[in-house]
């Protein structure tokens, strides 16, 4: 029987890419390890952990991985999913996602600044990080901060169970705090029906075609008057529902998009995740590996004020 302590307990789930992407473009190339190379998504990560453990005091933390970008089971059933991000194909293996060359060799730097410091990072073969979070915000019996800057994710929120989804807008210095009730008021939905909004508007940064002439407000008012995706595909088989011509036309003739694109938009719930201490840590998990790579990378303050919130 688990404790009370342990069910209360609040779970942070990094969203790791989108906010070292953030930090990347936030924080100037001009900063640098001592031999010359940028170390400034290395550096804006840890000061974002900093704060985000300064202002929310998580009990758990859990940096979230893409092991897979673009998984092969999505692309399966929505093939232009993601293509226009692809950098290089590989057979057999996944493809490499367009990255700036500056960021690509900072990403090794971060992974094992984490693990030296004893920061949780889990990402699964086959799965995006976006899988891994919902896996973990499904199996969390407490409260859960997802902080990210993928809108995706707000299909988690739920307020019942405490789960929101912390957008940056500014750095991570400035947040929003997305519940429920900021969802409805922005889009009309709760956060069950974000994805099926997401799903009928589309979304061309993904490669989702949507259903051609159903924007976000339409989609909005054809959720709220037949309730769910099932709901509204229903609604074009019933002549008397109220469906205009050219809505009941186009969903019917997006029927095959319809039938795939629930599994792609909807972020998995069942990834096998590792076991691993998801305890924000109190003191680094191997001094020795953190000091060799503060010196090497040149991390000093970032690190230090990290460390400093972490022990405090």
């Amino acid at each position: 029987m688990r404790s009370v302590t342990e069910q209360t307990r609040r779970l942070m789930l990094l969203d790791s890419a989108s906010l070292y992407f953030r930090a990347y473009f936030g924080v100037p190339e001009s900063v640098k390890a001592p031999d010359g190379t940028p170390v400034n998504a290395v550096r804006g990560l840890l000061e974002f952990i900093d704060r985000l453990v300064k202002d929310h005091r998580p009990d758990a933390l859990v940096a979230c991985m893409d092991a897979d970008w673009r998984p092969q089971w999505r692309v399966d059933l929505i093939p232009s999913y993601k293509a226009h991000r692809v950098a290089e194909e590989h057979e057999g293996g996944p493809d490499e996602e367009e990255v700036p060359d500056t960021l690509s060799p900072q990403v090794p730097v971060i992974e094992a600044v984490l693990d030296a410091l004893g920061i949780a990072r889990v990402g699964v073969e086959g799965y995006e990080a976006d899988d891994v979070i919902g896996t973990f915000t499904g199996r969390a019996t407490g409260p859960v901060d997802i902080v990210t800057g993928d809108r995706d994710l707000y299909q988690l929120v739920d307020d019942k169970r405490g789960v929101r989804v912390l957008y940056p807008l500014k750095g991570v210095g400035t947040l929003q705090l997305t519940d429920e009730a900021w969802l409805r008021e922005k889009y009309g939905v709760d956060g069950a029906g974000y994805a099926d909004l997401a799903l009928l508007r589309g979304d061309p940064s993904d490669g989702l075609p949507g259903v051609p002439g159903i924007g976000e407000k339409t989609a909005a008012k054809l959720l709220a008057e037949f309730g769910d995706l099932a709901g509204i595909m229903a609604a074009v088989d019933d002549p008397t529902s109220r469906l205009t011509p050219s809505q009941r036309k186009r969903l019917d003739e997006s029927r095959p998009y319809v039938a795939v694109a629930p599994k792609v938009v909807r972020v998995a719930g069942d990834v096998p995740l590792p076991e691993v201490d998801t305890t924000l840590p109190r003191a680094p998990r191997d001094p020795a590996a953190l000091d060799a790579l503060a010196t090497r990378w040149g991390l000093g303050g970032s690190l230090q004020r990290l460390l400093s919130t972490l022990h405090a």
